[in-house]
């Protein structure tokens, strides 16, 4: 990373952070309802947001800042392996199609703004929507933190080191999120994602261009990743076809049981607004995997670096003219603050609808429960900035590897109720509790890794640890629901 100042790209870093600072505090005059202090309006967005709004705002929290860092960070790391994300993308939106219009007009009826609260009205269980709640809290605090990463670095790219300017920006996040609340993030992600279309595309076509083509590209990549060896390469090794589906599918089924994913559902103003996106979604599947081949670029430009995390900043420092690189900076540190504003309100409604409300007061207003969740949107921005200020960043990249084992746990819960009434709360817990322990467990046996390797009958298969726990979740509440029968009843 640099080491001095680079004045130019620091200018125009500087311009476009303040357009979208001052967006943000503006936001909470657009589209507004009669009062920001209900939890729908504040955490919600009123539930108005038509299809472009959806488009950008849902696009803006699902594919992040540490998406244009670490995708092509893997990528460069081992090859094709790291691609694996695209038949994630693609195998995710008909499960939006499917899935989010039933889940959105269950909420919208009963005035649901978490999927906590739909687990209670639905099993009439203060138990299950406890182990939903904190299942999501905890998940995304990873995210929030790895937002910061992705921000951290672009800011260092700039020649600015030490945490204070970090801190400066998410000190201007915190309170833009805490005045607007989900308008804030739906407004900048407009500015955010025009702005990352912009960068990638300048990037796949003019780098290649300068570094004699994608041929030159892809024989540069494949030198590097035979001299490597091991399981690294431009197409993937048999023995990863198996880990690569079942990572594929089981991210598919987590991703939309984050909290943040589920906001922009639930500030969704019609079920088909949600249809429509799910069509249109895709097309950010396609700049991600323009993004991915940054990651083979790098060997062809000759870029080296300390972490594969710096690959995207070095490539563009090395190619680029300083006000493009600046342009580059702020557009991925633009795209840390959309997910992360929208992180922290699905960890906040979260707090003061599933935790405040429930055990703390339950008679609270709906003015002091949004109060609740604004002070809790600061709290989560705070716990996020310590972890990356005092901890290792590879402990928070850690940590995140579990946050989709654990959301996936609670699918069974949050979307078998749509589609048939046959499990009760009782056997829906019990498994959430076997697929969260067994998980967990594995995870932490395989030094942290996404991947374990069972052994049937001699040979070795590896697969995705949150698919392998889904698996038992599922079987165990499925047993459980058996041996009770009939004997647990769902509210009238």
């Amino acid at each position: 990373m640099p080491t001095q100042i680079n004045w130019i790209a620091l200018s125009v870093f500087i311009f476009f952070f303040a357009l979208v600072t001052i967006m943000g505090f503006m936001a909470s005059r657009w589209q507004s309802g009669s009062s920001m202090e209900h939890l729908d309006e504040w955490g919600l967005g009123g539930r108005k947001f038509g299809t472009w709004i959806t488009w950008f705002l849902v696009g803006g929290d699902f594919y992040t800042a540490y998406t244009v860092i670490a995708v092509p960070a893997l990528v460069y790391a081992v090859g094709a392996y790291g691609f694996f994300a695209l038949p994630y993308t693609v195998l995710v939106y008909p499960i939006v199609f499917v899935i989010m219009p039933k889940l959105w007009k269950e909420a919208r009826d009963n005035g649901h703004v978490t999927a906590a609260d739909i687990v209670l009205g639905r099993y009439g269980s203060r138990w299950l929507e406890l182990a939903v709640a904190i299942t999501g809290v905890v998940a995304v605090m990873p995210y929030i933190a790895l937002q910061l990463v992705g921000m951290k670095v672009s800011i260092q790219a700039l020649g600015l080191g030490g945490e204070v300017p970090i801190a400066a920006a998410f000190l201007i996040l915190a309170l833009y999120t805490y005045a607007a609340g989900l308008r804030a993030p739906a407004l900048i992600a407009f500015v955010k994602d025009i702005m990352i279309y912009v960068v990638v595309l300048v990037a796949i076509i003019l780098i290649p261009m300068q570094l004699g083509g994608y041929g030159a590209v892809l024989d540069s990549a494949r030198e590097a990743y035979d001299a490597k060896g091991g399981a690294t390469g431009l197409i993937l090794h048999p023995q990863q076809y198996l880990p690569y589906a079942t990572l594929a599918l089981g991210s598919a089924m987590a991703a939309f049981m984050y909290p943040h994913t589920l906001t922009g559902i639930f500030a969704a103003k019609s079920a088909n607004t949600i249809r429509k996106n799910a069509v249109f979604l895709p097309a950010y599947t396609v700049l991600l995997g323009l993004i991915a081949m940054l990651g083979y670029m790098a060997y062809a430009a000759n870029v080296h670096v300390d972490s594969p995390n710096d690959i995207v900043p070095a490539l563009f420092n090395t190619l680029f003219p300083s006000w493009f690189a600046g342009f580059a900076f702020a557009a991925l540190a633009i795209g840390a603050l959309v997910p992360a504003a929208v992180l922290s309100i699905g960890a906040a409604n979260l707090f003061s609808r599933n935790f405040w409300k429930a055990y703390v007061n339950p008679q609270v207003t709906p003015a002091n429960e949004a109060k609740v969740a604004k002070i809790t949107s600061l709290g989560v921005k705070v716990g996020a900035l310590a972890c990356i200020i005092f901890l290792p960043t590879q402990y928070a990249l850690d940590l995140q590897l579990l946050g989709g084992l654990w959301i996936v746990q609670t699918f069974p819960a949050v979307v078998f109720g749509l589609f048939f009434k046959w499990f009760r709360a009782p056997a829906l817990l019990i498994g959430w509790a076997v697929g969260i322990s067994l998980g967990t467990w594995l995870a932490f046996s395989d030094g942290i890794k996404p991947v374990h390797t069972l052994m049937i009958g001699g040979d070795a298969y590896s697969m995705y640890t949150g698919l392998i726990a889904l698996a038992a979740n599922i079987l165990a509440a499925v047993v459980i629901q058996l041996l009770r029968g009939k004997r647990d009843a769902l509210p009238a």
